[in-house]
């Protein structure tokens, strides 16, 4: 059978574990390259195994390509588009697609070169993303029960989105369709406005923080974990924004009127429709679907007591390591002498997480998990 080539276009965590995931459940049917405009990333990435051969020069790692994955942030993907998708080295028939998590205007930007073009462009955006980045954080079930989003044009051949179909089941993803613009509305609303809203709660607390600096002292806790996010990078985030603007500032704008009508129950002292807010809130929040990977990604953080004397993280680890969980990160969150301390340990899956929670109980130590 005649071998398939895949190029990835940035090796990056994304790129790399979608990567990695096709090499694993396709093995040698597929020919994987690489392409990343950095030499030290592109030749980590062939030294990882995680690409068969890798390249800094866009045109040469889509020659021959049957289906190309752009693995970059949104502003270097509309850059690209052009020159991949009018490339006289494209393949007839080829496929192209991409990871990002706007989709309106890279479709309608890849319509413009329809009649130039030898290949199909198909929207992608799985739903999945890791608190470590860069190919070396790259995993092959990175994406396993997240969403996985394909957006085709009303143009896209059938038989081209079922090819790119069945290719991704590789990732283990969830795979659903739906129009670009559906995509965007939704996404600006569980994802992009989330990210505006703690920039801005950041923000506003570190005004006043800048005349008492109690609020800071004390930002711990709840506000750390609900402003987590701001923490992205800025200038991924700067793109997202600019590329959804228009489905954020509708979401800005409904939230405006979520306000005024807060203010305004508070001003009247309306008691009843206070509460009626927070228990309507209560009701939604608690029936979302538990432990679903969604546009955010979801933080598997459990929680240990721990009595503030030397060697008990290390006693923790290494119980973890001797049954080979990883941990992605840990965090002391609270140590103060002669009580417990809280030891947060975040794990890259939920069933890593729940291994984890088996062996740490079975050492006689507290864990709880945070709804």
């Amino acid at each position: 059978m005649k071998q398939k080539q895949v190029t990835v276009i940035g090796t990056g965590l994304i790129g790399g574990s979608l990567a990695l995931a096709l090499k694993k459940e396709y093995g040698d049917e597929l020919y994987i390259k690489g392409y990343d405009h950095h030499h030290s990333q592109i030749r980590l990435a062939s030294t990882l195994g995680v690409v068969d051969e890798g390249t800094t020069s866009v045109q040469e790692s889509i020659a021959g390509a049957d289906i190309i994955v752009i693995c970059t942030p949104v502003q270097v993907l509309c850059e690209l588009l052009e020159e991949i998708m009018t490339s006289p080295l494209l393949k007839e028939g080829a496929i192209i697609t991409d990871v990002g998590s706007t989709k309106t205007e890279v479709v309608q930007r890849s319509e413009k070169y329809t009649s130039q073009t030898r290949g199909h462009f198909i929207g992608g955006h799985p739903m999945a993303g890791s608190h470590k980045s860069g190919v070396e954080a790259a995993h092959d079930r990175l994406f396993e029960n997240a969403y996985y989003v394909l957006t085709p044009s009303e143009d896209s051949p059938q038989a081209k989105v079922d090819e790119l179909r069945a290719l991704l089941t590789a990732t283990k993803a969830k795979l659903v369709q739906m129009s670009p613009q559906e995509h965007d509305e939704v996404v600006a609303a569980i994802s992009h406005f989330p990210h505006v809203i703690a920039s801005a709660l950041v923000e506003h607390v570190q005004q006043y923080n800048t005349h008492n600096p109690w609020y800071f002292r004390l930002a711990a806790g709840g506000f750390k974990d609900i402003t987590r996010i701001a923490s992205s990078n800025p200038r991924m985030w700067r793109d997202i924004t600019i590329s959804n603007r228009e489905p954020i500032l509708r979401q800005m704008k409904d939230w405006q009127h979520y306000m005024d009508e807060l203010i305004n129950m508070l001003e009247q002292n309306d008691v009843a429709d206070i509460e009626s807010f927070y228990a309507h809130a209560k009701t939604v929040r608690d029936g979302l679907p538990e432990r679903k990977r969604g546009a955010i990604p979801a933080f598997y953080d459990l929680y240990v007591d721990i009595p503030d004397h030397p060697g008990v993280i290390g006693e923790i680890t290494t119980l973890l390591g001797e049954e080979d969980i990883s941990i992605t990160n840990l965090e002391i969150l609270e140590t103060r002498e002669d009580i417990m301390g809280v030891l947060r340990l975040a794990f890259r899956h939920e069933k890593d997480l729940q291994a984890a929670k088996q062996v740490i109980q079975r050492a006689r130590y507290a864990v709880y998990e945070r709804d």
